[in-house]
């Protein structure tokens, strides 16, 4: 069931029914026909629904945000810079796109060639709740720049938010049927992906949904790009600025209420300034105000759904009976409640779920290295490897983690974040891949090799 249910107050305002097998084939049907006429458009006149999109964006900011605060409960300062950033990747592609896929002239023995890059045609993507905006809108704005028409199946707890992108799209002149919504089962979207007008799959997800999709597009030999889970590192090395560390960390773990791909969520710490930088990092986690996401003053509120914030209490209570140990905050195990205030659990040993697992929440966890090298080895055991932030002022050692860390992405004295020029994706259980830059629009496209002797 799509539903509309605020988690934070369960106020519930409405359901939505998942469509039916044939108004399925009619937005289907309805993305074919429009293919041609957006791919015969061209790069400026895409463009130009793009920036008007961008504007609207911004216009409607307000509006936008509450749905996304009401629906999966992230505060509501951070669901408007969301709005703001869904515009700037518009705006980045409007520009850019024209440039990032502009043929190229390749040399070979047998003479000169042309590679050109063209749509392929219907685009499915499988998007979450946790950035119900921003994860669509990084998939969509190359994708229809390149001449790609989009095909979303939203995650079932944000119908309000796919519906008014769907709006915002038509609002801004992209033809009908160039951005459809579909609300479906699972079972409908298995289906779908091996629709023949389906052309590739992206989604946005946990490593479980990954696989699934994946194997689906396998077997129907389409393409298919994985954004999934992540336990990014966050280490701090003995030399490294505490302070700058500590600020940024409780902002890499916490903001959305800790639910985030690229969260910082294992805090791997020099023994030699390990009690230093905790005593900083619980005095500024205690700061944290926490309450209505609808409150400008709220930094933490609540997980998305009430089973989401149940599994992680499950990891916690297994993680402490397992013999780690609980360093800051209020936990109840028996909690039903999607409320879930910021923890912070020490003393974590391999063989603990805390160890290997990820924790999609507001929960840090923390490790402590004796060396770089012991630091580098807890970063690398993972199945996982998406992005990792590192802190220190020595240049041999940024270049040492940089170049050593197994991961889609290292940002060096900064945290991990996603911005439209920079390539993002990870690699093992984190997916494969790329969204955004070049690389991301240049995913669903089919990039030709065109040979000619006179």
């Amino acid at each position: 069931m799509y539903q509309t249910e605020n988690p934070y107050t369960l106020e519930r305002t409405r359901s939505y029914s998942t469509h039916s097998e044939a108004e399925i084939e009619k937005k289907l049907s309805l993305g074919e026909k429009s293919f041609p006429q957006w791919e015969s458009m061209g790069f400026g006149q895409r463009a130009e629904c793009m920036k008007k999109m961008a504007r609207l964006l911004e216009e409607r900011k307000t509006d936008l945000a509450k749905i996304i605060t009401f629906e999966m409960g992230k505060p509501l300062v951070e669901s408007e810079a969301e709005i703001i950033k869904c515009a700037l990747v518009c705006d980045y592609y409007a520009q850019h796109a024209a440039d990032q896929l502009k043929s190229q002239v390749l040399s070979s023995e047998r003479g000169e060639a042309k590679l050109k890059y063209q749509p392929l045609g219907a685009i499915f993507a499988v998007m979450p709740w946790n950035f119900p905006f921003w994860q669509v809108y990084r998939f969509a704005a190359p994708t229809l720049m390149a001449g790609n028409v989009a095909i979303l199946k939203h995650a079932p707890n944000v119908p309000a938010c796919a519906k008014a992108m769907e709006k915002i799209f038509l609002d801004a002149g992209f033809p009908k049927g160039v951005f459809v919504n579909l609300r479906l089962t699972n079972d409908q979207a298995a289906e779908v992906i091996k629709d023949r007008r389906v052309k590739a799959i992206t989604l946005t997800g946990s490593t479980a949904a990954g696989s699934a999709v994946a194997s689906i597009a396998a077997s129907v030999v389409k393409k298919s790009v994985l954004e999934l889970g992540g336990s990014d590192p966050f280490i701090v090395c003995e030399d490294a600025d505490i302070d700058k560390a500590v600020k940024m960390g409780v902002k890499a773990r916490y903001m959305n209420n800790g639910q985030s791909c690229i969260a910082a969520k294992r805090f791997i710490l020099h023994e030699a300034i390990a009690d230093e930088f905790l005593e900083k990092f619980i005095a500024a986690v205690k700061e944290l105000t926490i309450g209505d996401p609808q409150d400008a003053a709220t930094k933490i509120s609540c997980m998305a759904r009430a089973d989401l914030a149940i599994e992680l209490r499950n990891q916690v209570q297994d993680s402490l009976d397992q013999g780690a140990r609980l360093l800051f905050g209020d936990f109840d195990p028996v909690s039903k409640e999607a409320k879930f205030p910021p923890l912070i659990i020490d003393q974590i040993e391999k063989g603990m779920r805390a160890y290997s697992e990820e924790f999609f929440g507001p929960v840090a966890l923390v490790f402590r290295a004796s060396s770089d090298q012991e630091a580098l080895h807890i970063a690398n055991d993972t199945s996982y490897g998406l992005g990792a932030s590192v802190w220190t002022q020595d240049k041999q050692k940024k270049h040492y983690f940089a170049e050593e860390i197994r991961s889609g992405a290292v940002f060096i004295n900064s945290m991990t974040a996603s911005s439209p020029e920079l390539p993002f994706g990870g690699i093992g259980e984190s997916g494969y891949g790329r969204e955004l830059s070049s690389l991301g629009i240049r995913e669903f496209v089919n990039e030709k090799t065109i040979f000619m002797k006179e």
